[in-house]
């Protein structure tokens, strides 16, 4: 059986520590350190449950300048940018990766879900099956038949039939839905009035969001609440929809280096004891690091 790819949303692990873990952990210069501790404590666990031999970590660069905010520039406008405190531990979660062996990637101009996305299908024309993980539902429109969608924190793997359970379309509706009903998180407006249950009713009906534009005059028909009402706001906003829609779907066609490889290489243990020493690993980390290092 071909070997699993597994690619790694890394932010949001990230964040979870930094909101999670104390920052009273600090470094050799006194400096909070506490996302690095919990983020690397999530490395760990992930390494020792999967046991990869293909794996990446993505990780976003800017709320900013993605190719996103060029078309819509209230794009995640209402998020206020990391502190600087929580910038500088990013850079050394990155580097913990990369000693480890591991390939770490971030974009000032893609967001790490499009990195994923392509790196996805990269691998997956390799024949290779795809795990993601992540907690944001955004990501799960990237899931193909033989590939698994993994919320690490509550332990769920879910594929494509609970997927559709969960959000009530498939995967590949999912941007279709996100553009219809909006999303808060990313500051999508979508159509006012029109939430996420009503967009999963309309993309039941009518397969994917360029279908529906094109028979909005039968939604009026459909045996939903307000279906008239539904019809008049679609039409209304037929041309705002179609820019969400490149806004809530994933750009898997990212130019990367040729020197992106996923396969995981040889620990770097100088970069690694160095690292150890400026982040004030223990005594007890340090070994258990190395212990399960040095067994894989």
């Amino acid at each position: 059986m071909t070997d699993n790819v597994y690619l790694i949303d890394s932010s949001i692990y990230v964040f979870r520590a930094w909101f999670t873990v104390p920052d009273s952990v600090v470094n050799q210069a006194n400096e909070p350190v506490n996302a690095v501790y919990g983020f690397a404590d999530f490395v760990y666990q992930f390494l020792q449950q999967a046991k990869p031999k293909y794996v990446a970590f993505t990780f976003d660069e800017s709320l900013k300048s993605s190719f996103r905010n060029e078309m819509f520039p209230e794009y995640k406008a209402n998020r206020d940018p990391a502190p600087i405190e929580l910038k500088r531990q990013f850079k050394y979660c990155r580097e913990f990766i990369e000693a480890l062996g591991i390939c770490e990637i971030g974009s000032p101009h893609y967001e790490a879900d499009d990195l994923i996305g392509t790196l996805a299908t990269r691998m997956r024309n390799q024949g290779h099956p795809i795990t993601i993980l992540s907690a944001d539902k955004d990501l799960a429109q990237l899931i193909t038949e033989d590939d698994i969608f993994w919320n690490f924190a509550k332990g769920e793997r879910n594929s494509i039939p609970q997927i559709k359970k969960k959000f009530g379309v498939y995967p590949n509706q999912i941007a279709d839905q996100l553009a219809i009903a909006g999303d808060t998180a990313d500051n999508i407006p979508g159509v006012p009035g029109i939430g996420m249950a009503t967009a999963a009713k309309l993309l039941n009906k009518f397969s994917s969001l360029d279908e529906l534009l094109r028979n909005i005059h039968k939604v009026s028909e459909m045996k939903i609440r307000g279906a008239k009402r539904i019809q008049g706001l679609l039409a209304d906003h037929e041309e705002e929809l179609l820019l969400y829609k490149k806004l809530t779907e994933i750009h898997c066609e990212v130019e990367l280096d040729d020197s992106v490889t996923l396969k995981r290489n040889m620990p770097d243990f100088t970069m690694l004891n160095d690292l150890f020493e400026v982040l004030n690993f223990g005594e007890f980390r340090r070994e258990k690091w190395m212990r399960f290092l040095k067994a894989a």
